[in-house]
């Protein structure tokens, strides 16, 4: 088994969950009422999207209904988690990873908590799939900021709420650097766990 591998899946696979259990919960608060097109903001009044950085997170339902697609989102938000931590090194549980992130993404589970756990879903698939290379100077230098990097990606992740609280207006003039950083931080955690099994591999063949 890839553990490094595993422990990506598993982490976005959870940070999905957690987007859905969160966004769930601001759309049921906004009530038995219809939005107004697929895309929603998932905090009602007194949020304004165009004041705020993180636009009142923003979602998708293919529901009618800002109740009912909060409910959905918090139970599928609960299952994601659950089947992350728990079934994601299983046999096809990377691709389940991966369809229950889609359905948070049409059913008001935000946008880039379903993305990362569909990319996390896609990950675990590879979870059992035997390594063939050996460790080569690349594999090498990525496995030693191994876990460090999935570790600055979280904190940036979460800590972008925090600065957002202290720095609207800044975030807010620098819009592109949220996903710049999320998506580099993303693709090189991921490229420093597998260079990570690489290493690991390499060591366990001597």
């Amino acid at each position: 088994m890839r553990n490094a591998t595993r422990i990506i899946a598993a982490s976005f696979g959870i940070f999905a969950g957690f987007g859905g259990l969160e966004h769930g919960y601001f759309e049921i608060l906004q009530g038995n009422v219809r939005p107004e097109s697929i895309m929603i903001a998932s905090m009602g009044a007194p949020c304004v999207p165009e004041e705020i950085w993180n636009a009142c997170e923003p979602a998708m339902t293919i529901i009618p209904n800002f109740l009912v697609t909060g409910i959905l989102a918090m139970v599928l938000g609960l299952v994601t988690m659950v089947w992350a931590v728990a079934f994601v090194q299983r046999q096809q549980g990377g691709t389940i990873l991966a369809l229950l992130s889609f359905g948070l993404l049409l059913f008001g589970g935000g946008i880039f908590p379903p993305v990362i756990g569909i990319i996390g879903g896609v990950v675990g698939t590879r979870i059992n799939t035997p390594l063939k290379k050996q460790p080569g100077p690349v594999w090498r230098m990525l496995a030693k900021v191994w876990p460090w990097t999935i570790v600055v990606f979280f904190v940036w992740l979460f800590g972008q709420f925090v600065i957002g609280y202290f720095f609207n207006e800044f975030l807010m003039e620098n819009a592109v650097l949220i996903p710049v950083l999320i998506l580099g931080l993303l693709v090189v955690s991921i490229l420093a766990g597998y260079g990570h099994d690489i290493q690991q591999h390499g060591r366990a063949e001597v």
